[in-house]
């Protein structure tokens, strides 16, 4: 029985849906005590901005609701790994940036996940996941399109 585009979609997306909770789990299990992976996320961005952002930045950044961004900008600034300082040029925003913490515990993270992801990689082979990145990373770009 031949592919129809409907099955084909179902079988690429269901695929990638269960790779992204495998992936998750594997790398939630190994970050260091007290980060979660939405942590991780937030300072790994930051740490690549190399500058501050808005709370509302971040969550259009992870498709999130300011809320949502809210509770995981809290945890970090608890845990001393961003700080929140006022905008200076209206007092009713906020600006986020990474502490020296924060990148360290961001540091530690990547130092604990890149064995994981390495293994899987290797597993799969450097020349699929190669071929594999540009179709995803367009994936990713139509469905951005479509906000």
């Amino acid at each position: 029985m031949a592919d129809t585009p409907t099955s084909l979609a179902v079988s690429l997306f269901s695929e990638i849906l269960a790779v992204d909770q495998l992936a998750r789990a594997n790398l939630a299990r190994v970050l260091p005590k007290g980060m979660e992976l939405s942590h991780f996320s937030v300072l790994n961005h930051l740490a690549y901005a190399g500058a501050e952002r808005s709370p509302a930045q971040l969550a259009k950044t992870f498709h999130l609701t300011r809320g949502a961004m809210t509770n995981t900008l809290h945890k970090l600034e608890w845990a001393g790994w961003v700080h929140i300082r006022p905008d200076w040029d209206d007092a009713r925003r906020k600006m986020v940036s990474i502490s020296p913490s924060g990148l360290a515990a961001r540091n530690a993270a990547v130092a604990a996940i890149a064995p994981v992801i390495a293994e899987v990689v290797a597993k799969v082979g450097d020349d699929k996941v190669r071929t594999a990145l540009p179709v995803l990373r367009e994936m990713r770009a139509k469905l951005s399109d479509t906000e």
